[in-house]
């Protein structure tokens, strides 16, 4: 098996796209050599406890209405190629993600964290769910068969959040700036929401013994 780490975060629709995009590039070449690993990268490392309104937010970082709506129209244009239906206009809120992000790493350690990230990016993108609701994750964690009173507790306590603040360091230390960021066998970086066609080449290459370019 071949390592690929996934720098991401459940806020990010880009994400969202790049993984569809690989479960369909996975999902054609079901012998594919990938072991995944979800890490984490937080868009917002400084969002209030509580999150923003997802509005206020947007038009903050994108200098108002305009620059937010022009700013989503590529992700809306990718998301159906990629067969997404994001419904936005469900999102009230955007939530600090270190709660969902301490949640992925506990699924990690039970073997359900792809099916984790792709509910958590369904109950955001999808649902409009705030997804920094600790009774919101624990539903989430108990639909793939964890102990939802025990995520609860752990949400309740700072387990593994220093863990979580230390690898989003490290990540951007490596030098990972936006995500998604794919990391291949620990050396070949392929940043961004890439199409199947390049998850293709990069199987085919990893079968044939060639080394897949970044």
């Amino acid at each position: 098996m071949i390592q690929l780490d996934i720098f991401s975060d459940p806020i990010c629709p880009w994400c969202y796209i790049g993984k569809a995009y690989l479960d369909r590039a996975l999902e054609a070449n079901p012998d594919h050599p990938f072991q995944i690993r979800w890490l984490p990268f937080m868009l917002n490392p400084d969002m209030p406890a509580a999150g923003m309104d997802r509005r206020a937010y947007l038009e903050g970082k994108f200098g108002g209405q305009d620059g937010a709506v022009q700013a989503y129209l590529p992700v809306e244009d990718n998301a159906a190629k990629a067969g997404l239906t994001l419904h936005l206009d469900r999102i009230e809120k955007t939530p600090n993600t270190i709660d969902a992000h301490r949640l992925i790493h506990w699924a990690g350690i039970e073997g359900c964290q792809t099916p984790i990230v792709s509910a958590l990016f369904r109950a955001y993108f999808v649902e409009g769910r705030d997804i920094g609701d600790a009774e919101v994750l624990a539903d989430v964690a108990d639909s793939y068969g964890m102990d939802a009173s025990l995520v609860l507790r752990l949400l309740a306590s700072d387990e593994d959040r220093r863990e979580i603040v230390e690898r989003d360091a490290a990540a951007r230390g490596m030098g990972v700036n936006s995500v998604p960021t794919f990391i291949v066998a620990g050396q070949h970086a392929v940043p961004g929401a890439q199409p199947p066609e390049l998850w293709n080449r990069v199987i085919e290459e990893l079968r044939t013994g060639a080394d897949p370019k970044e």
